[in-house]
């Protein structure tokens, strides 16, 4: 077997109307055509090929009562700027000293180890969101 891509990233929502304002309005996702299948949910395009899926399921499991961790499970997205993508979320009421409030809690590491600059935050429903560039503007 050899893989070409990651197609889609499924993600359980509890209310499909605010998850889908989040990731028009903050991720900025486009919102795509979806089957219609016999559930709650909405897909967006990562990509020219990949997608995520929000899924509204009664049996799912959250991380309920989690705060921001970037060690726990998440998926991440590439932006082309760094700094564009912070000053944007700053634009959104993020901050890095919200610890406070999580939804509004933003994790910055300009200089992460792993190579390549990296934000983190949380979707409403305590999904972790890594944003990162290709390189520190």
């Amino acid at each position: 077997m050899q893989i070409a891509a990651i197609h889609h990233v499924a993600l359980s929502v509890t209310d499909l109307e605010r998850s889908r304002r989040f990731y028009r309005d903050i991720l900025g996702l486009e919102e795509i055509a979806r089957p219609p299948f016999d559930f709650p949910g909405a897909w967006f395009a990562t990509g020219p090929s990949q997608h995520i899926h929000l899924i509204v399921h009664p049996h799912s499991t959250f991380r309920t009562g989690k705060g921001l961790d970037n060690r726990d499970g998440h998926f991440a997205v590439r932006v082309p700027s760094y700094r564009q993508a912070v000053d944007f979320l700053r634009s959104k009421g993020y901050r890095e000293d919200a610890a406070a409030d999580p939804f509004q809690h933003m994790v910055l590491q300009p200089h992460a180890t792993a190579g390549f600059p990296q934000i983190y935050i949380l979707d409403p429903d305590r999904n972790v969101i890594e944003i990162n560039a290709a390189r520190l503007d």
